[in-house]
């Protein structure tokens, strides 16, 4: 595999099993529509059609599953990820048995389709936030099974991701405070934790007021302040209070209206997680051409 993406994740994520498992899924004991109507020497040609303005996302992922289904498909790139595509742009075109060919449609489209419209999302945060240091992240709000494909979508629309799951990095949020006992305690306790394991892994923490920030200002040892349902107005002082001894992240029901307000306060980061639970997909066709 050449993409970067999928090599940084591999150990977290088997992209050959995810595809064997979606395969199984949808399959089952064979794709009967096909195999009863298309002769299994036919030999056909499909396209990619973009039916809606957007960013287009997951050309890498359909051409590695082009490559597992069946080595002899011929796969023509036509437009790479991250572009801005408009209704009528062809993406790509792939050759091969036609059989396996409609077989592997719909897998193909799920994944881009739902990758473009993630993206799609992140550049219009992003575009928002132009003039300011704001980066627009994701959350750990993602499909169970998909967070690989989700994550990825977000970096191709221009945003980054936060952490990847629970295992590297540690996020003190307001439940883990509440029941260590206090921030003072939960900062402890993380850093006895980190000794004892031997672990260097980030630390971010959240809080709820004020007088939070100025606990964490004088206990230090964090890494990250997570300003967690603040008003703009609230976030400013925040920030101003932090006085950047500390890396900042909103987050709360960030959208579009919003965005560009609290990117206008200074902070580093401004996580959404309606940016993987709550989109639409990119309408994309996959079509068979003579």
């Amino acid at each position: 595999m050449t993409n970067s993406y999928i090599r940084s994740h591999a150990r977290h994520f088997n992209f050959n099993q995810f595809i064997k498992d979606a395969f199984n899924e949808d399959v089952g004991d064979g794709d009967h529509t096909s195999l009863s109507t298309i002769p299994a020497s036919h030999k056909g040609k499909m396209r990619l059609f973009v039916k809606e303005d957007g960013i287009l996302a997951g050309m890498e992922a359909a051409k590695e599953i082009f490559r597992i289904t069946d080595p002899s498909f011929r796969f023509k790139q036509l437009i790479k990820d991250g572009t801005q595509v408009k209704k009528g742009d062809v993406a790509f075109e792939v050759t091969g048995n036609s059989q396996k060919l409609l077989t592997t449609e719909r897998l193909v489209l799920n994944i881009m389709q739902r990758m473009s419209g993630i993206a799609t999302h992140t550049y219009e945060l992003m575009q928002l936030c132009k003039g300011t240091k704001a980066k627009v992240i994701d959350t750990r709000k993602t499909t169970p099974g998909f967070r690989f494909f989700e994550k990825w979508a977000v970096v191709i629309g221009g945003g980054a991701n936060h952490r990847y799951g629970l295992f590297d990095m540690i996020l003190i949020k307001d439940n883990h405070i509440d029941f260590a006992g206090g921030i003072s305690k939960a900062i402890d306790a993380v850093h006895a934790y980190q000794k004892k394991n031997k672990k260097k892994l980030k630390v971010e923490i959240e809080v709820r007021s004020l007088n939070d920030i100025k606990e964490i200002l004088k206990k230090g040892g964090v890494d990250r302040i997570l300003i967690d349902n603040f008003t703009p107005a609230e976030t400013k002082k925040a920030i101003a209070l932090i006085d950047g001894k500390f890396q900042t992240e909103s987050s709360g029901g960030i959208n579009k209206k919003t965005i560009r307000a609290y990117a206008q306060t200074g902070v580093d980061f401004i996580s959404v997680g309606a940016l993987t639970h709550h989109v639409s997909s990119l309408d994309l066709s996959l079509k068979a051409v003579k």
